[in-house]
Order: structure tokens, then C-alpha cells, then sequence
């Protein structure tokens, strides 16, 4: 949209428009579509920010090339990832325990719900081989790739628990691989389990599963079509699913 050269490259005036489109599209961007700082520094433009002069050069003629913007966020999103992971990690061992980790997945559920999740996740203590697992950093973030993939997700969750019924465990591991390209541990998808098999009869809940997620995620991105991701439970939408997958 904005290589308009198609030269794999954008100028800063260029990356400005870029910046505005993407405030747009997010709660907290859109109370400063203005492009303005606030707080400390009242009227400074984040367009003149330390990123930008990172993209730009000093003087702000140098261009910005793809590549070097997708390495920034990839990046990015993985360095917010372990600054998520360390407010666990308290004693830097690289590993959290199996109980922070659940809490890190309810954290963002949907009130109605969250206080059932939470007694979920507190239970885990009482589980003589769940309560002295711990997640490494590398398993904490397939997770966190998971839950953005988190449409593809949804769709192969639903494709799955058509053709085999309930969702157990292996079903949740193909479903994430084949789909999404991530590979969960057997670690993670007992702690997902214990969490969200409400009826504790070896299947998923899938739904609650899929909310919890959704709403972690709700706040970075711009709800997608059809409802956005779990507008693939809706049976509205069930037919044209089937179809795509046939």
C-alpha cells in the first residue's frame, strides 16, 4: 500500500502515513492518533522517536527496507515476551512454575469466567505431578505464537472436534503443528488441560479455551472478519469452514 515503487522499501514520510494507520487500528493508538506524546513530554511527536532514527539514519534520508522492519518485530514481540516470562522467572532460572504459567493464560479471561479459571489454575499445587512442572522460556513462547495464530488456531480446533468428536490432548498437538507450525510440549497441553477441561473428562473446552485467548489478544489486534477469530464457533460460519477444509 505504501511502497508505491514496489522496491521492497519505504521512506520516512512514507512510514509516518504507515504509523497513523496502525493507531487506527488499535484502542490505545486510536487516543493518540494525533501522533502525540503525553506525560513528561507533552506535544513530542512519537513519529521523531528513537525508532525512527533507528529506521531513518540521523538525518532521516536513509530508507527502510522490509527486511529490516520484520526483524524489528519479530524482534519486538519476542522481547515483550520475556519481559513477560522474567515477572515470573523471580529467580532467573529460565524456568516458571506450571501455576504461573496457567495464570498467565486466564490472566486476560473474560470476567464472567475468570474466577472459575483461577481456582483451575490454583488447583494445579494439588496435583502431585503438575505442581512441580516447570515451563522453560522456549516453551512459554510457542505459546505465545500460538495465540497468534490464534484464527488458524480456531479453525483447526473446530475441524478437529468435528471429525473426531471431543478434542483430547493429541488432538490439540496436531491441531497446533499441522495448522499453526508450533510444537507444544506435553508439559504445556497437561497444564492447558487441567485449566480448561471443565468436566475433567479428558476433552478440551474448547470455547472457554479459545475466548481466554482471544481477549489476550484483543487489545493489540483489529478484530478480523466474520466476527474476528471466534467468529468460527459461530454456526453461521460452520458451513463455509467445512468447505474450505474439504
Amino acid at each position: 500500500m505504501f511502497d508505491v515503487d514496489l522496491s521492497g522499501e519505504i521512506d520516512k514520510e512514507e512510514f509516518k502515513k504507515v504509523m497513523a494507520l496502525m493507531r487506527s487500528y488499535n484502542r490505545q493508538g486510536a487516543a493518540h492518533r494525533h501522533g502525540l506524546r503525553t506525560g513528561f513530554k507533552v506535544g513530542q511527536s512519537v513519529e521523531n522517536g528513537g525508532v525512527v532514527e533507528y529506521f531513518f539514519g540521523n538525518d532521516g534520508n536513509e530508507p527502510l527496507h522490509f527486511d529490516k522492519f520484520t526483524s524489528f518485530l519479530k524482534e519486538l514481540h519476542e522481547e515483550i515476551i520475556r519481559l513477560e516470562f522474567s515477572h515470573y522467572d523471580v529467580k532467573s532460572t529460565n524456568t516458571i512454575p506450571a501455576k504461573d504459567f496457567a495464570l498467565s493464560m486466564v490472566a486476560s479471561a473474560d470476567m464472567n469466567h475468570i474466577s472459575k479459571l483461577l481456582d483451575r489454575a490454583d488447583t494445579l499445587g494439588n496435583d502431585p505431578y503438575l505442581k512441580n512442572l516447570r515451563i522453560t522460556f522456549e516453551e512459554f513462547k510457542a505459546f505465545a505464537d500460538l495465540r497468534r495464530r490464534l484464527e488458524s488456531l480456531t479453525m483447526a480446533i473446530f475441524a478437529y472436534g468435528q471429525v473426531n468428536g471431543l478434542l483430547t490432548k493429541q488432538d490439540l498437538k496436531r491441531a497446533a503443528q499441522h495448522v499453526c507450525g508450533v510444537e507444544l510440549t506435553d508439559r504445556v497441553v497437561d497444564i492447558i488441560f487441567h485449566v480448561f477441561d471443565m468436566n475433567n473428562d479428558g476433552h478440551l473446552s474448547s470455547e472457554e479455551f479459545l475466548r481466554a485467548l482471544q481477549r489476550r489478544e484483543a487489545d493489540i489486534h483489529q478484530p478480523a472478519a466474520r466476527g474476528g477469530p471466534m467468529g468460527w464457533l459461530n454456526p453461521k460460519n460452520r458451513s463455509s469452514l467445512l468447505q474450505m477444509l474439504r
